[in-house]
């Protein structure tokens, strides 16, 4: 009876062993620092953001110093002029505001333009996850950067999809 007992625990464990699945997990920021393509995208988001920026100042620089020369002058213009100095200050920060939002904004160029540079990247690194976990018939792979509490280094694949994207993992910190 023992036997047959024994027996049938092992091939439980078995059985059990054998529906365990493995899995993995990547450090995407560690990926991007490797990828070219992302340095370029986010060299040349910078540089627009930082174009803007100096155009949405310009616009603010305008409104202040329209402001000042307002106050600077308020007491001797008439009603009339006040009222209409006001209105065009108001007008040009208003204006300076719309740009801000149109190039900063939610839904901005800013965000469109992150949006079709990065894009790219993040389907090719998805296309070698896949690819690596596919080979290692791995169930799943979680993204180290996206929430994950503890990792064993033993599972990381970050190395494998830098090697599957043709890329040689460096001395970067991670």
């Amino acid at each position: 009876m023992k036997k047959i007992f024994l027996t049938f625990i092992i091939i439980a464990l078995g059985s059990v062993a054998s529906f365990a699945q493995k899995i993995g997990y990547v450090d995407s920021e560690y990926i991007l620092k490797h990828m070219p393509e992302y340095a370029a995208a986010q060299k040349q988001i910078n540089a627009i953001s930082e174009q803007w920026q100096k155009e949405i100042d310009q616009k603010f620089n305008e409104v202040d110093a329209l402001y000042k020369a307002y106050q600077a002058e308020q007491v001797l213009l008439t009603d009339v002029m006040r009222k209409k100095r006001e209105e065009e200050i108001v007008k040009k920060e208003k204006e300076a505001k719309e740009l801000q939002k149109q190039k900063f904004g939610p839904e901005g160029e800013l965000f469109q333009k992150q949006k079709s540079l990065i894009k790219p990247v993040q389907d090719k690194i998805y296309k070698a996850i896949e690819t690596v976990a596919e080979d290692g018939l791995y169930a799943i792979i979680f993204d180290k950067t996206n929430g994950m509490l503890y990792s064993n280094p033993r599972y990381d694949k970050s190395n494998d999809v830098l090697n599957k994207l043709g890329l040689k993992p460096g001395n970067f910190a991670k």
